[in-house]
């Protein structure tokens, strides 16, 4: 049986335009959107769309309940990149964060993000799937654009698959960059940009970029994304091709990041 959506929607938005979408859609479909902000860079588009939004950092665990209760929120969606520096730009750790803190046995994503599912679910809130108010924005397989691939280039996309998927297993991270079937980076802390960044340096023209969803990927959370942004590092680094998981993938800006790789020559596509 498919889930009855309230009216009035909570969205917890991170970094970057996927919030945005969201509340784009959402708005658009007749949902009223209630906004937590946890980044001022898409704070002043998140009003367009949203009838409240309210700024905390991401450590403020307690008002940020009181304010989803406030609100009689009962169904929310977290989206967008809450990046670890983000946490440390504002380390607001109120004494629920610093508990967590205290007895969590590993900082990684996965275990943040079901504490704070668990903690929503303690007074009566459901975390949904992220990509609820976003199936348009979903990758489907292919090559997506007119540079297609060559023999050379497949075969760094099988191994570094096979890689990525092992690195999502741990938890460590989503993406590797790879060049003649050598791991020249593995995505840890700093996040997409910075490994590709990173495994260029190393790879030197015509790397191969890798981002794959996590096996048993929870859909509420930490779903694989990329975008404009991420095709302008692979041409600052000199990379010639990103490969993600087929229809496990959002792709933000399609038309914009499909007539740049085209543009520069980037090959871009889902398996």
């Amino acid at each position: 049986m498919s889930l009855e959506l309230d009216n009035k929607q909570g969205l917890i938005a991170g970094n970057g335009q996927l919030p945005v979408h969201l509340a784009k859609n959402a708005k658009e479909n007749g949902f009223e959107v209630v906004a937590i902000s946890l980044s001022s860079d898409n704070r002043n588009e998140l009003k367009k769309y949203c009838s409240k939004v309210y700024d905390f950092a991401p450590g403020e665990i307690l008002k940020i309940k009181k304010v989803l209760l406030d609100e009689s929120i009962k169904q929310l969606t977290f989206i967008g990149k809450v990046s670890k520096s983000l946490v440390v730009k504002r380390p607001r750790f109120d004494s629920l964060a610093i508990e967590f803190l205290k007895r969590a046995k590993r900082l990684n994503d996965d275990a943040i993000m079901l504490f704070l599912v668990d903690e929503l679910a303690k007074i009566g809130i459901t975390v949904l799937d992220q990509t609820i108010f976003i199936k348009d924005l979903m990758v489907p397989r292919g090559v997506l654009g007119k540079t297609q691939p060559n023999e050379e280039f497949l075969s760094d996309v099988e191994y570094g698959y096979k890689i990525a998927k092992e690195m999502g297993q741990l938890d460590i991270g989503q993406s590797v960059v790879i060049k003649d079937r050598m791991i020249m980076a593995i995505e840890a802390i700093e996040g997409t940009d910075n490994c590709i960044k990173r495994g260029c340096k190393l790879g030197k023209k015509d790397s191969v970029i890798v981002k794959v969803a996590k096996p048993n990927q929870d859909k509420r959370f930490d779903i694989p994304a990329f975008g404009l942004n991420t095709l302008k590092t692979m041409k600052k680094y000199k990379a010639k091709l990103i490969a993600v998981e087929a229809n496990e993938t959002i792709l933000v800006d399609s038309k914009k990041t499909i007539e740049f790789a085209d543009k520069n020559n980037i090959i871009v596509m889902a398996v």
